[in-house]
């Protein structure tokens, strides 16, 4: 099996991701590199809008991967995650075949590559090419979905009754994410490494959002973190991610905002907050009003 060096070094993975615009710390880089190195998936566990989801993106990027999604949901099965038949077409070869060839021949004919439509997990570990598998929020899928995931994180590999054991060709790189809705069981978390991403302090943050938003003025960027960090510490529905701090950021820019004062914040709170109840009580506790 062919090996990726994704990364050579810690130091590697962090210049790399850097120049693929993920400003990553110590613990991120180590870890990143680990993952390649090691051939071993990654979760990501954190609040929602630190930036889980874009650290696969960028590894994509940083290595000149393809990016394979799995977006998980409540409800999500294995027809979503990893396979299924495409019995419309299955149904035609049969009534194509007549009645002049017995069930066992027609059932030989019928499961095979040209009727199977494969998913996401499938497809990633098929893949001859580079590829990032990006296992988005696992944690708001049901329990059970986790033993689907089992087989692919242990052995890279999808077992599918009619056709066997399908082997990856080239292990890809996989990242799950949780938000820590639930508890993932421990024979997931077993097969991972683990990193643990909270929100930036003041000074990351205004390097990532100077970095993403290069035209901002730096005092402006000075005080578009400190107003953000506040609004973290109130008791919001939504707490301001990271992406939506970089959007406030442009939205300063783009209306040629030099001083983020109370009647700038009030008159663009809606880029940062998205519920009535968060805008209500961030007015009234930053006493925006007067």
């Amino acid at each position: 099996m062919p090996a990726t060096p994704w990364f050579s070094s810690p130091a590697d993975a962090i210049e790399r991701l850097g120049k693929a615009g993920y400003l990553a710390d110590a613990a991120t880089g180590t870890t990143a590199y680990l993952a390649g190195a090691l051939e071993k998936p990654l979760l990501i566990e954190g609040p929602a809008g630190v930036g889980k989801t874009e650290l696969a993106k960028a590894v994509a990027r940083a290595a000149g991967a393809d990016l394979v999604r799995l977006q998980c949901y409540e409800g999500l099965d294995e027809a979503r995650a990893l396979y299924e038949w495409n019995y419309k077409k299955q149904l035609l070869a049969i009534q194509a075949s007549g009645h002049e060839q017995g069930w066992d021949r027609t059932q030989e004919e019928i499961f095979t590559e040209e009727f199977l439509l494969t998913r996401p997990l499938l497809s990633a570990i098929r893949r001859e090419e580079p590829t990032v598998l990006l296992i988005d929020e696992v944690d708001k899928t049901d329990v059970e979905v986790e033993g689907l995931l089992l087989e692919v994180l242990s052995d890279f590999q999808v077992t599918i009754p009619e056709l066997g054991t399908i082997s990856a060709v080239r292990r890809p790189f996989v990242v799950l994410t949780s938000n820590a809705t639930r508890e993932l069981s421990e024979a997931v978390k077993r097969r991972c490494l683990f990193l643990h991403l909270d929100y930036p302090d003041a000074e990351r943050e205004r390097e990532i959002v100077t970095s993403q938003v290069p035209g901002l003025d730096d005092a402006v960027a000075a005080q578009l973190v400190a107003v953000v960090a506040r609004l973290r510490d109130l008791e919001l529905r939504k707490a301001p991610s990271i992406a939506e701090s970089i959007d406030w950021a442009r939205t300063l820019l783009a209306l040629e905002i030099d001083d983020l004062d109370d009647a700038a914040v009030d008159a663009t709170l809606g880029v940062v907050l998205k519920h009535v109840s968060d805008t209500q009580r961030a007015v009234r506790e930053l006493k925006l009003r007067r």
